[in-house]
This record gives structure tokens, C-alpha cells and sequence, in this order.
């Protein structure tokens, strides 16, 4: 009398098919999961004005990365004058504002961006916007002025 049951061969091959399918899916699930996700970052900067006080205005950056490296980069050895920063930034914004109505970069330059000449913003906002200027040169190659 023998104490082992008789071994189908055939079951024993699917058993050790399906197993290997359904680690070979995990293997690729896993792979998906663990490759690269590419998001686009859409980089904005808003000039807004309160509506109480029509004098002052502030610029919005819409990009997370920006006040980390405005922090690293700016210094007061660097600082300039307001009518310098004017002069760059009136001239940066009007080239912003044309590759924004031409299409060019659209995930980068995302809006319209209303500097007007005519206006003081005074240098806190021009200080802002001249380095988020030099921000996009340095993170994008994007050259406003």
C-alpha cells in the first residue's frame, strides 16, 4: 500500500503557469508604479492691486519653487535701484507678453501679464517680478530681457 496519492501532471503545469502569470503581472504593475511620473508645472506671475487702496499692488508667483530659489539667490550686494528694475521689467513683461499672444512656451507662460509703464508699483513688486524675470531665464532658458 503506498501512502502517496497518484500526481496529475497536467494540473501540476497550470498551477505552475498561473503562477508564473500572476507574478509576471505583479512585476509590471509594480514597474508602472515605480516609473517616473512627468507632471507639467504650469509658472505664472499675477500683478493684483487692492481694491481699498488703489496704490498698492503685489505680484503673485504661481510656482512653488520660486521662493526657494529667490531665497538662495537674491542678496543685497545684488539690489538695484526702483527705476532699474523698472526698466528691466518693462521690457521683460512686454516680451512675456508676446510670447504669451504668440502660443510660445504654454506651460511656462500661462496668462497675460499687466505691467503697465505708467504705473509705480513700487520696488518691492518690481524687485519680485525682475527676479521671477531672472527665475524663468535660470530654470527654463527663457530669456525676457
Amino acid at each position: 500500500m503506498s501512502f502517496f496519492a497518484p500526481v496529475d501532471v497536467t494540473s501540476r503545469k497550470i498551477c505552475d503557469m498561473s503562477r508564473y502569470f500572476f507574478f509576471g503581472i505583479l512585476a509590471l504593475v509594480l514597474l508602472w508604479a515605480c516609473s517616473p511620473v512627468r507632471e507639467t508645472v504650469k509658472t505664472s506671475a499675477v500683478l493684483t492691486h487692492d481694491s481699498l487702496d488703489s496704490t498698492e499692488y503685489d505680484v503673485v508667483v504661481i510656482d512653488p519653487a520660486f521662493d526657494q530659489w529667490y531665497i538662495l539667490n537674491y542678496s543685497l550686494a545684488l539690489d538695484h535701484s526702483n527705476e532699474y528694475y523698472r526698466n528691466q521689467n518693462i521690457i521683460a513683461a512686454g516680451n512675456w507678453n508676446e510670447y504669451y499672444r504668440m502660443g510660445r512656451y504654454p506651460g511656462i507662460i500661462a496668462c497675460f501679464l499687466d505691467y503697465q509703464p505708467g504705473i509705480e508699483y513700487g520696488i518691492e513688486v518690481n524687485r519680485t517680478l525682475f527676479w521671477y524675470f531672472k527665475y524663468i531665464k535660470s530654470q527654463y532658458g527663457i530669456r525676457l530681457y
